[in-house]
């Protein structure tokens, strides 16, 4: 009912009524959800805890030319949150220091020796962002040198927090501002709203141009996506609106970024999440961590280039070491599931893998194996750093947090999805035992729940243009507002092959009974289920389901299917 009623009243096909219905519109909201703005979605900064207090002492920095530093992570969302902060200070005519770790001798969160480096550097005021909650140590460190920080955050938080002048975190426990959801880059700009906000108040923007908050939400969306935040209230409006910045190419990083990268046609959330994030991401992975803020910041078209071009060759580099890290960490979940095939998560790890791509590669053994996968570079000294990733509605940061409250990890944090942590291998037995007794049943039932969700069924022939560019109203999509994804029943598969310098990739087309074609490819597929179903049926009808992607190639627009699961039709012997 919900569906026709959506679709009738905005004139629109059915099946896009399914679509919006099934995503949580109504045809009381569906004008604002198919054009989410800000206007309507923004949030009162000041709902958030400590905001107020924080934006007042940032204004007054601004007010007096205070010496200002900014120590951000080092992935997509810290260099955007970064840049954020280091464009709103620019504007103002003000400078500042920055200080991303290297992600290999440092690793995650602000240390003692680096805020009180900043300290001895001149900054007396210290803005930690997308990290800062866990702290403590290296917040007192910073308190004692008479310098005052103010913790920008998004990621889960004990109820003890550290003693900074104030901590912005929609995930700490007593915030009842329902922003949970937010990456570190949507909580930087509504601090940098409540910022301008307090200037405004005062009358400091009479004789001072304003900055053009507006203009930066290109790295709010580019954080947004990246960090895999769910894509629901102010997200989506982040992500649309940035987007459309975005396609202006105002932000010479980005724009540099677009060109090395061949990005030649209108970017979308896949172009954030699959072509430009990667490459932020490989200068932290493989490179210098600070290369993607300095990017992200930079206005200088020379500088942005050379960052640019040094990203792309980091992230060629970053490619060949994941896989064969790839094929080590399969290889050893095989065998653990071959010796304890109910066991709730892996727990991988191994002397010579990379520090910096262990988090890819545990999304890789979720993605393959579908259970949580905490993934580990062992050192020389006897411990290990670790990255986790998890499975829809199994809270991995809580798990974690309790492992190092027990004494297991040395130290840990993170989100639901995904954790980071250091272990003293003695104790891996025992990490183990205890993340299997805290997860199996949240496992057990998210396995056992698992469906793919479907949104109609099509035929090749009525997989066109038009609906992809219908389908695009209902966006942006990304996590928890997932892809429109359909079901192509009795489809005979054609012209199979594998593509890619590992051949990792299965390409097909797909041939309705009518004799309507599409082409389809389903990713990092090789060597398993679902590539021997397709070998195996190569001249024959299965039904596959995916997702709809336009691709460009040569001045021509196509629609092609993604593929994300197949099966034979019943009865037929396969």
């Amino acid at each position: 009912m919900t569906a026709m009623a959506i679709a009738q009243a905005q004139g629109l096909p059915e099946l896009l009524g399914r679509v919006l219905a099934a995503r949580g519109a109504d045809p009381q909201t569906i004008d604002a959800y198919l054009d989410p703005s800000l206007r309507t979605l923004l949030p009162d900064p000041l709902s958030l805890q400590d905001m107020k207090r924080a934006a007042e002492r940032f204004a007054n920095a601004i007010r007096a030319g205070e010496a200002v530093a900014i120590f951000g992570d080092y992935d997509v969302d810290g260099g955007s949150s970064v840049a954020l902060i280091e464009r709103f200070l620019r504007a103002h005519g003000q400078a500042c220091a920055t200080y991303i770790p290297d992600r290999l001798k440092e690793g995650y969160g602000p240390s003692p020796l680096a805020l009180t480096g900043l300290a001895e550097e001149g900054a007396r005021l210290i803005l930690t962002v997308d990290c800062g909650t866990t702290s403590e140590a290296a917040i007192v460190a910073a308190n004692d040198a008479g310098v005052e920080v103010i913790v920008i955050d998004h990621h889960q938080a004990d109820e003890a927090l550290p003693p900074a002048f104030a901590v912005v975190n929609p995930n700490r426990q007593d915030d009842l501002s329902g922003q949970g959801h937010l990456a570190a880059a949507g909580v930087v700009f509504l601090f940098l709203v409540a910022t301008v906000g307090v200037l405004r108040g005062e009358g400091f923007y009479q004789d001072t141009k304003e900055p053009d908050l507006l203009s930066l939400l290109d790295l709010v969306a580019l954080a947004t996506v990246c960090d895999v935040v769910p894509l629901k209230g102010v997200n989506r409006a982040f992500v649309a609106q940035g987007l459309k910045v975005l396609r202006l190419r105002r932000n010479a990083g980005l724009r540099a970024l677009a060109d090395t990268s061949r990005l030649d046609e209108a970017p979308t959330s896949y172009s954030l999440g699959f072509v430009l994030g990667p490459r932020i991401n490989a200068g932290g992975r493989v490179g210098a961590s600070g290369l993607g803020a300095r990017l992200l910041a930079s206005d200088d078209e020379v500088d942005a280039r050379g960052i640019a071009e040094k990203l792309e060759a980091l992230n060629t580099q970053r490619k060949a070491i994941e896989e064969t890290m790839l094929e080590e960490a399969f290889a050893h979940a095989e065998a653990s599931i071959e010796a304890t095939p109910d066991q709730p998560l892996l727990f991988l790890g191994a002397e010579g893998w990379h520090k910096g791509l262990i988090g890819l590669v545990a999304g890789r053994v979720v993605d393959r194996f579908q259970r949580p996968a905490f993934v580990m570079a062992f050192e020389e000294d006897g411990t290990a750093t670790g990255s986790a990733r998890s499975l829809p509605s199994v809270d991995l940061g809580a798990a974690v947090r309790l492992a190092v409250q027990e004494g297991l990890f040395l130290k840990g944090g993170g989100h639901a999805m995904a954790a980071g942590f250091a272990l003293d291998r003695s104790k891996h037995d025992a990490a183990l035992a205890f993340l299997q007794s805290q997860m199996s049943h949240a496992v057990g039932k998210a396995t056992a729940t698992r469906q793919l969700a479907i949104d109609g069924a099509l035929s090749a022939r009525g997989a066109t243009m038009e609906l992809s560019e219908l389908l695009e109203r209902a966006g942006p999509y990304g996590s928890e507002h997932p892809q429109p994804r359909f079901v192509f029943p009795g489809h005979r598969v054609t012209r199979m092959r594998l593509i890619g310098k590992t051949q990792a990739h299965l390409r097909c087309t797909l041939v309705a009974p009518d004799g309507g074609r599409i082409d389809a490819v389903a990713f990092r597929v090789a060597g398993t289920p679902m590539a021997d179903l397709f070998a195996s049926r190569e001249g024959m009808p299965l039904h596959v389901a995916g997702h709809l992607s336009r691709s460009s190639w040569q001045g021509r627009e196509r629609v092609e299917l993604i593929i994300e699961d197949a099966a034979a039709p019943c009865g037929d012997g396969a």
